[in-house]
């Protein structure tokens, strides 16, 4: 007879998906490593770029559209709400993959499943925080 199990296994679920599964434990039910929650679908790449809701963050996409009138790229976004796990700490400026899965609410049927870490490009209306560079002084001229 084997000894009932007083403390349960820490290991992180397979999710069927080339990602690492995080280090930090989380008992969120909604979380794919940890809790019950089935992955099928779309994988996505996109900045995160609000963390404001509980347990959600606004994942956003930028995409280039051909114009065939003008023979030209414009610029669309598309922008996602995915839950966003207890054990992946992730913030603002941060490049993360989703993934998508049954609807959690009414707006989100994704689920952020990797952090890619930060992005080299700001965050948008962050380009005015950035300080000016300082005007060369000019040459003073000679006698």
């Amino acid at each position: 007879m084997t000894p009932a199990r007083s403390t349960r296994s820490r290991r992180a679920r397979d999710i069927g998906l080339d990602v690492r599964a995080p280090k930090a434990w989380c008992d969120d039910r909604h979380c794919p490593f940890h809790g019950r929650l089935p992955l099928r679908g779309q994988v996505l790449e996109g900045t995160v770029v609000s963390t404001a809701m509980q347990h959600t963050a606004v994942v956003e996409r930028t995409l280039l559209h051909y114009v065939p009138k003008f023979e030209r790229y414009e610029k669309r976004r598309r922008r996602y709400l995915a839950h966003s796990p207890d054990c992946l700490h992730v913030a603002v400026g941060h490049r993360v993959r989703i993934a998508e899965t049954r609807p959690l609410s009414k707006t989100v049927s994704f689920c952020i499943i990797e952090d890619l870490g930060e992005v080299a490009m700001p965050v948008r209306g962050e380009e005015a925080a950035r300080p000016a560079l300082a005007p060369v002084p000019a040459k003073e001229a000679g006698p």
